[in-house]
């Protein structure tokens, strides 16, 4: 489960970022987690409380919000959700496709006291 190492370098990241700032503590933290990204939401949400063995994280909140992955057909140019699909263009039918979305891992807002 590479989540709990995920959860810590969020962790290294927002710290990083908020060094020098006149910040008390993580209030929240919004990931965006894409559809067919290689990062289990429920795994990640389930590593996220060792973020809190961190001073700056001992009460924070995640929310995340999962990028739906979409993609565009190669051979007709049908953009469709690739997971109900399972990565065929529902139009003509080729699995040749440029994915638009849905491999997202990244930190959107960080909501601080």
């Amino acid at each position: 489960m590479h989540e709990l190492g995920l959860v810590f370098e969020m962790a290294r990241v927002i710290e990083e970022s908020l060094a020098g700032e006149d910040v008390t503590a993580v209030d929240t933290v919004v990931m965006e987690i894409g559809e067919v990204s290689s990062v289990v939401p429920h795994y990640f949400e389930s590593c996220f409380p060792a973020a809190r063995q961190r001073p700056l994280f001992r009460d924070a909140k995640l929310e995340m919000e999962i990028i739906p992955a979409v993609g565009r057909c190669k051979r007709c140019g049908k953009e469709f959700s690739i997971v109900p699909t399972k990565g065929y263009c529902p139009q003509c039918g080729s699995f040749d496709k440029e994915l638009l979305s849905g491999r997202e891992f990244n930190i959107r807002e960080v909501r601080v006291i």
